[in-house]
């Protein structure tokens, strides 16, 4: 199946918010997993369906822990499921533990990769030389998400400029980067400013849409599901980033998925 990795170019733009709420739009089995580097918040924002805390000593820690010495790990056994029925690999609670996980970042991206299902994998903000590497270098696609003002698509070209460096954009067998911002998707001058921006940097990446600046919709989603907010820009929005994110993935959805979603 694909492995999709989403990154921050910068500060907060919503990477976490979306990966979960995309993962609860997927017309296909699905996890979201959360490899935040400096600490995750899936296991911060989410309860099992009794209401209870997600459980902090199965998740990434205990997946790192298996392969790391070498045992045959089923991902599924690290897996949890939210109250909304969706599979989450919760994350690290710090750096420290982040580096703790030390050899086993290559195997983890691998199970990752390997899993039955699609994996949607939040990232957290792109750090040259960072422990997320692997599993970057053997996703299906990587899918940088930045703020659609000033600030965000300049550290936006920063990130895809020290990303071509340290691991060659584009040549990467069977990876392709992309961007997604946040915004209003209807301002279309926008957008072609921001690709006629990375191309003068000598930037190969694909615009994969915008995602709709809708602040009261995202607070919602701390009460409310996803399709009870379906007629709100944000979730409107992402739903044709998801459709745009799945084709450049290589994801083929069959109409009986499409249906039973």
């Amino acid at each position: 199946m694909s492995l999709i990795t989403f990154i921050s170019a910068k500060g907060s733009p919503g990477v976490s918010t979306a990966v979960t709420t995309l993962a609860s739009l997927w017309p296909r089995p699905v996890v979201a997993a959360d490899l935040d580097i400096v600490g995750g918040d899936i296991a911060l924002r989410h309860r099992t369906g009794d209401g209870s805390p997600l459980q902090e000593n199965r998740g990434l820690m205990s997946l790192g822990a298996a392969l790391r010495s070498g045992d045959q790990s089923d991902l599924d056994d690290h897996l949890q499921a939210t109250e909304d029925g969706l599979l989450v690999l919760t994350g690290v609670s710090t750096p420290g533990q982040t580096r703790g996980l030390g050899t086993a970042w290559p195997h983890i991206g691998a199970a990752l990769r390997a899993h039955d299902a699609d994996v949607l994998v939040d990232g957290g903000r792109f750090v040259p030389g960072s422990p997320l590497t692997p599993v970057m270098e053997c996703s299906s696609a990587l899918v940088f998400v930045a703020r659609a003002d000033l600030e965000g698509l300049a550290h936006l070209r920063t990130r895809l400029s020290a990303l071509q460096e340290s691991i060659r954009i584009g040549s990467m067998e069977g990876t392709r980067i992309g961007y997604t911002l946040v915004g209003d998707p209807g301002d279309v001058r926008g957008t072609t400013d921001t690709e006629r921006l990375l191309a003068s940097a000598g930037i190969s990446a694909s615009l994969l849409g915008v995602i709709g600046h809708d602040p009261r919709a995202v607070a919602g989603l701390q009460v409310d599901s996803p399709r009870r907010l379906r007629r709100s820009l944000y979730i409107r929005s992402l739903i044709d980033v998801a459709e745009r994110i799945r084709t450049f993935a290589g994801v083929r959805v069959d109409s009986q998925e499409a249906v039973t979603r």
